[in-house]
């Protein structure tokens, strides 16, 4: 059986909401292996002086944990 565990992350980006969700994937593949899917909860943007300056998206991610590494703590 695996067993998925999910975190969820906020990112973002100066650029574009995809941008952000991409920095997401890049951040947290850098810690986490086996990652299935990334579902995205919410999108937000900052502005200043009536402008968007950064746009950033609040997801779930979610991984499969190593099945040898769960045997191993037991």
């Amino acid at each position: 059986m695996a067993l998925v565990k999910v975190i969820e992350v906020i990112a973002s980006s100066e650029v574009s909401f995809d941008d952000a969700i991409k920095n997401a994937v890049k951040e947290v593949t850098q810690t986490i292996k086996n990652v299935d899917s990334v579902y995205v909860k919410d999108f937000k943007v900052h502005v200043k002086d009536d402008q968007i300056t950064s746009f950033g998206a609040v997801c779930k991610v979610s991984f499969r944990i190593d099945e040898e590494k769960r045997n191993q703590q037991h």
